[in-house]
């Protein structure tokens, strides 16, 4: 299964991103290969829209689930749609590498 972390950098030690759409990278993990792959978020400055355009991004990288601080109201509806589990996880100190290892267990 490929999830898909929103990240504030392009490394491990990078923090869980709190905001969704507007995140500076995603994550993607696939739990099936251990596969990483940095994806940065060309919607982080995006007047409007953000949101539903990284939808669009995660999707077709075929995510299956986000972990993410908080998502938008517009993103829950599209993402319910694509099937698509929202994780929300309230706490900015957990870098990529914890919360890898914490899917890995």
């Amino acid at each position: 299964m490929k999830i898909a972390i929103t990240s504030t950098g392009d490394s491990l030690e990078s923090k869980l991103d709190q905001r969704f759409g507007r995140c500076a990278c995603f994550v993607i993990y696939d739990t099936s290969t251990g596969n990483i792959e940095f994806v940065l978020n060309p919607n982080k400055d995006a007047t409007e829209g953000a949101g539903p355009a990284s939808v669009q991004l995660v999707a077709s990288r075929n995510v299956e689930k986000i972990i993410s601080g908080e998502f938008g109201f517009k993103v829950k509806s599209l993402l319910d749609n694509l099937k698509i589990q929202m994780v929300v996880l309230k706490d900015p100190e957990k870098s990529i590498r914890d919360i890898i290892n914490m899917l890995k267990h």
